[in-house]
């Protein structure tokens, strides 16, 4: 098993948003993987629950070119964590969320889209996993 870090982690999960290829980021999740937003009510407990959640999400995505996401890895001390990805939709600068997670022996056993901090509190990097330019 290759041991990730957390920065492993966050590249692949923007890599995901921004190519929407799924795989990167799924491999690395844990079979007990829990994903939490600060604007959804229950979480999504799984690999397999997760899959099922975000590969339609992507699939809208990449359908619609106003819903364009773009995933920028993030600087903060917020959560215990000093590292994220912004999450920005329609333009690069229409900041909407951060996205923390949580590594565990050389898996992803957690991730947290958070509407707190606001994104626009968080040093951008200018860094967007899969995009070039």
């Amino acid at each position: 098993m290759t041991i990730i870090t957390e920065k492993d982690a966050l590249i692949a999960y923007a890599k995901m948003l921004n190519t929407g290829e799924v795989e990167g980021f799924i491999s690395l999740l844990a079979p007990d993987f829990r994903y939490a937003s600060q604007s959804v009510f229950s979480e999504i407990e799984g690999k397999d629950a997760y899959r099922a959640y975000i590969e339609p999400k992507i699939a809208t995505i990449k359908k619609n070119p106003t819903a364009k996401v773009f995933a920028e890895l993030g600087e903060t001390n917020a959560w215990g964590h000093e590292q994220c990805v912004l999450l920005a939709q329609g333009s690069k600068d229409d900041l909407v969320a951060t996205l923390f997670v949580k590594v565990e022996q050389g898996c992803v056993i957690r991730a947290d889209m958070c509407l707190i901090p606001a994104p626009q509190t968080v040093r951008r990097t200018g860094i967007y996993p899969g995009l070039e330019g």
